[in-house]
């Protein structure tokens, strides 16, 4: 899987809009509400000098809920089964985002959790 990098991440939130306001503030990145139903998504742009990632502020899902990363790979399902073979556990199957594409997560072999972006999988 040559060529898989981190391409998103996430920060979870009790009260997503005030976080963002938060992260604006801090590292002056820029917020936009996910016009998408689910939990509170708020889409970040985190600028275009230099290298780096965008990602979002979510809404918490539970108390552990852990700051994510995404690694892009060309198959969710391929990945998934390669991590398992090589020690890791399924964190969050596959799940799709329609029109968008899939996410996965799984847990490696030390405990960390690790999250699996394939794009255009949700369709």
């Amino acid at each position: 899987m040559a060529g898989c990098r981190v391409v998103h991440f996430e920060i979870p939130a009790n009260q997503p809009a005030a976080l963002t306001k938060f992260y604006a503030e801090m590292f002056d990145w820029k917020f936009s509400k996910a016009p998408f139903p689910g939990p509170e998504y708020w889409l970040c742009d985190t600028g275009s000098e230099g290298p780096g990632i965008n990602g979002a502020i979510m809404q918490r899902q539970h108390p552990q809920h852990p700051w994510m990363n995404y690694v892009c790979v060309p198959a969710i399902d391929a990945a998934i089964e390669k991590a398992t073979r090589l020690g890791a556990k399924v964190a969050l199957p596959r799940t799709p985002v329609p029109s968008v594409g899939a996410y996965a997560a799984i847990i490696d072999p030390e405990g960390n959790i690790c999250g699996l972006w394939e794009q255009g999988a949700g369709a």
